[in-house]
C-alpha cells in the first residue's frame, strides 16, 4: 500500500513538495510521534528548494512543514504472490534440472522451469487465490504431482508476497528390481501369468499441509516366463521406498488368472497382495505365490450382477427401474464363476411369449460375463429372458428367466395412453356373434406397462361414450360416461398368449411376472349391442378420488396416472377353439 502525506509551503522565496511512501498503517499525532514519523520517511523524502532546513523548535520537524492531515491508500487491483520449493533424493541430496510444469487454475497451457543446482525452483507473479498443480519429472526418477493454492494476502498490506511453499519434494529412482515365482494350485510354474506391480506413493511432500493433494506412483506389468518368474524393472528400489516419509513406500501387486491353453476358461484364480518398502528390504528373497483354484469347490453357478436385475431371482431385483433397457443399448450380465465358452443359451420373447425376437449373445472376459444384444425393441414395452449356462468349474447347470422394459431412465418420450382395445368372441352364431354382448371380456392395451398402486380389491373403471341402458339420457347408467361407477378394469397380466387358436398356442418358454403389464380387460355387464364396436370408452384415473379410493395407478417409470384416457373402436380376438370332447 502507497501512503501519501501532503506538507507545508517552504521558506519564503522558495516552494518545496515531500512525497513519502509509508509502509504498514501509521497514526498521526502532535508530538514526538512526527519525530518518529520523519525518521521513518527520511530515506524517501525528494526535497525541491534546498539542502538547509530549520528546526528552531526542536520539535523533529524541519519549520514551515505542516503535519500530515490526510492519507491516501492505494491497494493493488491484482495481487501476485509466488510459488517456490526444492526437489531431494531419497538420499536428501539436491536433484538439479528437474522439469517443473506448473498449470495455474484451469489454464490449458503449463509453463515450465528447471531446478537449479541446489533443487530450488520459483515462480514469481502468480495471481494471489490461483490454484496451481506442479508436475516435477526427471529421466530416471518417479513423476509426482502436486496442488496448492497460492495465498489470498499476496501483495496486501504488509506486503509479504504471499508464496505457495513446495517441498521439499522427495523423488524416487527408477533402478529397483523385484521378482516373484508364481505357482499353479498343483504346485507347477505358472508359465505365462500376466501382472501388474504399483508402486506408491513413488514420491512425498513436506510442505506443512498447504498442498491439498499429491499424486505419485509408478506402474509396470510384467509375464511369467517358462520357470514362473515374475521379474518387475525400471521401479524405485525397496530401499526407495523405505526412506520416503514415514516409511510410506509400498508395492501392490495383482496377479491375473492364468488360461495357459487360450482357451478363455482359466485354471486358476487370480492374486492380490501388498508389501511395504521396509518389509521387502528386510526379506530380500525372491517371494513364492501359489496361485488358487480360479473359484472355491461346489459354488453354484450364479448370476452376481446384471442391468437386467429380475435374472437374479430376489424380490428386491424385480422394480422396473433396475430392469430398464434403453433402446440400442446391451444387456450385461456377470457371473460368480467363468462359464464354458459355447454353452451359454439366450432367448428372447415379447411380453405374453408369444413368438421369439432376434438375440445374440457374446461370453467375455474368459467366461466371467456375457454381452447380450437384443434386436429392435420398442420403448415402453415387457421382453422377456431365458439364460442358460454351463460352468466350467464342474459343469453346474445355471438357469434363470427375467424381464425388461425398453426405455430411457428420465422417462417415456410419449405419455401413457391406450394403444388399441379388443373384446373377446365367444358367439359363433348369427345375430349375436360380431357385437358386444354380456359376460364377454374386452381387452385394453396400454402403450406403457402399468401397475395398479391401489387398496386391495379397488380398480379403476370403464366408461362407454353411449346411451347403454336406451334411456335416452347420456350418464344415468353403470357404465356410462357421466355417471360414477363403470365396469371394473381387471388385471390381465400375460403368462402365456391369449387362447385363441387352434391348437393352442403355448409360450416360447415360460416366463415370470413382473407385476406389471400392458394388457388389462373388463367384463362387459350388458345389454347386448351390436353399435358398442365402435364407440369411444375411457379409462377413469381421475374418479378413483371421487369413489373414496385412495393411491392411483404409475407406469414402469413411478408416473402416477391421474387423467383419463380414451380410444374409440373396439377390434375382435377371434373365438377360442371348441372345448375337446
Amino acid at each position: 500500500m502507497t501512503e501519501r502525506a501532503s506538507v507545508g509551503e517552504c521558506p519564503a522565496g522558495a516552494s518545496w513538495n515531500v512525497e513519502a511512501v509509508i509502509v504498514g498503517d501509521f497514526s498521526f499525532k502532535a508530538g514526538k510521534m512526527k519525530k518518529h514519523l520523519v525518521m521513518a520517511v527520511v530515506p524517501f523524502l525528494a526535497f525541491g528548494c534546498g539542502d538547509d532546513l530549520v528546526d528552531a523548535d526542536g520539535d523533529g520537524i524541519a519549520d514551515g512543514v505542516r503535519e500530515p492531515d490526510s492519507v491516501t491508500v492505494v491497494t493493488p487491483a491484482n495481487p501476485k504472490g509466488t510459488v517456490s520449493g526444492q526437489v531431494l533424493s531419497t538420499s536428501l541430496q539436491p536433484l538439479t534440472e528437474v522439469s517443473v510444469e506448473m498449470t495455474i487454475g484451469s489454464s490449458a497451457e503449463p509453463v515450465a522451469a528447471l531446478s537449479d543446482a541446489k533443487g530450488n525452483f520459483t515462480y514469481t507473479n502468480v495471481p494471489g487465490g490461483a490454484q496451481v498443480l506442479l508436475t516435477f519429472s526427471k529421466a530416471g526418477y518417479a513423476t509426482l504431482r502436486a496442488q496448492a493454492t497460492v495465498p489470498t494476502t499476496a501483495g496486501n498490506v504488509p506486503i509479504n508476497n504471499g508464496n505457495a511453499s513446495f517441498g521439499p519434494i522427495t523423488l524416487t529412482r527408477l533402478d529397483g528390481t523385484l521378482n516373484f515365482l508364481v505357482v499353479t494350485p498343483t504346485g507347477r510354474p505358472a508359465a505365462g501369468t500376466r501382472a501388474t506391480l504399483e508402486a506408491t506413493p513413488a514420491g512425498s511432500i513436506n510442505n506443512g499441509d498447504q498442498s491439498s493433494s499429491m499424486v505419485s506412483s509408478v506402474v509396470v506389468e510384467a509375464t511369467a516366463n517358462e520357470q514362473g518368474l515374475l521379474s518387475f524393472t525400471g521401479i524405485p528400489s525397496a530401499s526407495e521406498l523405505a526412506r520416503l516419509r514415514n516409511g510410506a513406500g509400498q508395492y501392490k501387486l495383482w496377479v491375473s488368472p492364468m488360461d495357459s491353453n487360450g482357451d478363455g476358461i482359466p485354471e486358476t484364480g487370480g492374486y492380490v497382495s501388498t508389501y511395504s518398502g521396509a518389509e521387502v528390504v528386510a526379506n530380500g528373497t525372491t517371494r513364492l505365490i501359489s496361485l488358487p483354484y480360479s473359484r472355491p469347490q461346489n459354488v453354484p453357478l450364479s448370476i452376481e450382477s446384471s442391468n437386467v436385475a429380475s435374472l437374479r431371482g430376489a424380490a428386491a431385483d424385480l422394480h422396473p427401474l433396475r430392469n430398464l433397457v434403453r433402446p440400442g443399448e446391451p444387456i450385461h450380465v456377470f457371473f460368480n464363476q467363468p462359464i464354458q465358452q459355447d454353452s451359454l443359451l439366450v432367448r428372447m420373447t415379447n411380453e405374453d411369449a408369444r413368438e421369439s425376437l432376434g438375440v445374440t449373445a457374446t461370453v467375455n472376459n474368459g467366461g466371467y460375463s456375457a454381452t447380450v444384444n437384443p434386436g429392435p425393441i420398442v420403448e415402453g414395452r415387457e421382453y422377456n429372458l431365458d439364460v442358460r449356462a454351463v460352468s466350467a468349474e464342474g459343469g453346474s447347470l445355471f438357469s434363470s428367466r427375467g424381464f425388461f422394459f425398453a426405455g430411457e431412465p428420465r422417462g417415456p418420450q410419449q405419455p401413457t395412453a391406450i394403444a388399441e382395445s379388443r373384446y373377446h368372441e365367444t358367439s359363433v352364431t348369427l345375430p349375436t356373434s360380431g357385437q358386444l354382448n354380456v359376460g364377454e371380456d374386452v381387452y385394453v392395451y396400454f402403450t406403457h406397462p402399468i401397475a395398479s398402486k391401489v387398496a386391495t380389491g379397488e380398480r379403476v373403471q370403464i366408461f362407454f361414450n353411449i346411451d347403454l341402458n336406451n334411456s335416452g339420457t347420456l350418464g344415468d347408467a353403470q357404465g356410462e360416461k357421466g355417471f360414477l361407477t363403470g365396469f371394473d378394469l381387471l388385471e390381465a397380466e400375460p403368462t402365456a398368449p391369449l387362447y385363441t387358436t387352434t391348437p393352442i398356442q403355448n409360450p416360447v418358454f415360460p416366463i415370470i411376472r413382473s407385476g406389471y403389464s400392458s394388457r388389462f380387460r373388463f367384463i362387459y355387464a350388458g345389454p347386448n349391442n351390436p353399435n358398442l364396436l365402435g364407440t369411444e370408452i375411457t379409462v377413469g384415473f381421475s374418479k378413483l378420488g371421487s369413489r373414496g379410493i385412495s393411491g392411483t395407478y404409475e407406469n414402469i417409470w413411478g408416473q402416477p396416472l391421474t387423467s383419463d384416457v380414451a380410444i374409440t373402436g373396439i377390434g375382435v380376438h377371434p373365438a377360442p377353439p371348441p372345448a375337446l370332447p
